[in-house]
């Protein structure tokens, strides 16, 4: 005998009836640049595109998310999410992996990656603001904390434009305030200086204070054998993409040969290559990127893989999200610190002894500020307001 079975319906109060994307043009300070500017391959940073959803249900409850794109890919984002959106209308807001399921669905042809799954992450993340912020938690107790407070490293004093002495001012500076580590990058066409600002560096910091190394990718595989060896002299906490990002097998090897730890991931945009990064062994400390990956819905998926592997992750940049997520981690994680997104948001994130206290207020626990509003290069509503 056949039994109906008779599924709930959806309260009216949880449906989604109107969604703002709005495009916002960052402006940075000054320029930036690292080591793929001083090969050419790009133009110094001097904005962040950043696509913003606000997702609100019949019932009046609101979320608030945001991803981004450095030096192109902005307008595409933005139009993307734009055609996703109206798909939205009407859905369950708490249905949050089925809906992203189906966003992805309606993207296949132009790929699981890259524009669709960033332009689907401002969506997702809207949705897990609301869903936490009705719960009134913030997120991370929405998810399940184990911590209170991360380490934090900061890594925007250390880029390539500014000197020597320019970064050890800056590193004077994030240690004043409170911070727990510092990156600074590399990957200059000679060797011989990258290795003189490491050194400046390690004695200005003391011998046991964290430091790390990023390359950006610009080293081939003999030159990353050669000068990780040099490096190892050092005791960083990691060497950050030494290798084409999506070198896995590279990765790998030189993992064998040197003893600092290796870091990559923040390039990858899928849960698929991570789990790639993982099975060959090639990192120590997976960077996965939650915008670039498609959201909060993958990056936990990333998360729960990682820690069968033993991993420990720092993830890539927008620290307003990730440190609600690595609160979640069961392992004593890394979350990076970058200043540029603060003039967006009315709140500030709290960094004492050397840790960012994860925020109890709910949700992410961030509103965009009356400057956001005027960088916005777009914007554009679907459906109707409670």
């Amino acid at each position: 005998m056949n039994i109906a079975v008779s599924q709930p319906a959806v309260a009216q109060d949880d449906r989604i009836a109107w969604i703002e994307l709005s495009s916002i043009k960052l402006p940075l300070d000054r320029p930036i640049s690292d080591a793929k500017v001083l090969t050419g391959r790009q133009t110094p940073l001097t904005d962040v595109a950043v696509l913003c959803a606000q997702i609100e249900t019949a019932g009046g409850h609101r979320g608030f998310g945001y991803s981004y794109s450095l030096r192109s890919g902005g307008p595409a984002q933005f139009a993307h999410a734009a055609e996703l959106a109206p798909l939205l209308i009407g859905e369950d807001a708490g249905d949050i992996a089925r809906i992203w399921d189906r966003l992805m669905w309606q993207s296949i042809s132009i790929g699981r990656q890259g524009l669709a799954a960033q332009a689907i992450a401002a969506l997702d993340t809207a949705l897990w603001d609301l869903k936490s912020k009705r719960a009134g938690l913030s997120l991370s107790r929405f998810l399940g904390r184990h911590h209170t407070s991360l380490r934090c490293y900061n890594t925007s004093g250390g880029y390539l434009q500014a000197s020597t002495e320019e970064v050890l001012e800056n590193m004077g500076r994030a240690l004043d305030a409170g911070i727990g580590g510092l990156k600074m990058k590399v990957g200059n066409p000679s060797f011989s200086a990258d290795l003189s600002r490491v050194k400046a560096a390690r004695e200005f910091l003391g011998d046991d204070f964290p430091l790390m190394v990023d390359v950006n990718q610009q080293w081939d595989r003999p030159a990353a054998k050669r000068n990780g060896r040099a490096l190892d002299e050092f005791n960083l906490v990691f060497l950050e993409e030494p290798l084409a990002s999506d070198d896995a097998e590279g990765h790998a090897m030189l993992s064998n040969l040197i003893s600092t730890p290796i870091a990559s991931g923040e390039m990858l945009t899928s849960v698929g290559e991570h789990f790639r990064m993982m099975q060959l062994g090639s990192v120590d400390y997976l960077q996965p990127d939650a915008p670039r990956v498609g959201g909060i819905t993958p990056f936990l998926r990333i998360m729960a893989l990682a820690d069968q592997f033993n991993l420990q992750i720092t993830p890539h940049f927008v620290m307003e999200i990730h440190v609600h997520l690595m609160a979640a981690y069961p392992r004593e994680p890394w979350v990076e610190h970058f200043e540029w997104f603060e003039p967006m948001f009315n709140e500030r994130l709290e960094i004492r002894s050397g840790r960012m206290l994860v925020p109890d207020r709910p949700g992410l626990g961030f509103s965009l500020s009356e400057r956001a509003a005027g960088w916005v290069v777009q914007k554009i509503e679907i459906g109707k307001r409670a």
